[in-house]
């Protein structure tokens, strides 16, 4: 493979996870992060306190992520070869984690908000 483009790198997402699955995800992580962004609007700030809570959840949410994509790959972490796959396997970790404390911060704000009416 000479060049590389988003064009590719959507294709290989698209043939790992299925059309559907990946372009829901893609849908549900657009979506969380409007609601993460409109909260920040609407509250003017992060507390910390909920931001705090969120971030205790992001270890999971790392290995649910790592966990997730081995699955739908049928592969183990006893299949890694070489640098480019622990990057790989970082980089999914950490998008995993921040995913999940943008969900939880964005669900205990809300959840705050209802109990506040």
């Amino acid at each position: 493979m000479q060049t590389f483009s988003f064009l590719t790198l959507l294709a290989v997402f698209e043939e790992m996870f299925g059309h559907g699955l990946f372009w829901t995800m893609v849908a549900l992580s657009a979506i969380f992060g409007l609601l993460f962004l409109s909260i920040l609007i609407r509250e003017r700030r992060l507390e910390s306190r909920l931001f705090v809570r969120a971030q205790l959840l992001s270890p999971l949410g790392a290995m649910a992520a790592v966990a997730f994509v081995q699955w739908m790959t049928n592969s183990h972490l006893y299949h890694i070869g070489g640098a480019i796959d622990v990057i790989v396997l970082i980089a999914i970790a950490v998008i995993g984690a921040a995913g999940t404390t943008l969900v939880a911060y964005a669900a205990q704000a809300l959840a705050l908000s209802f109990l506040r009416r």
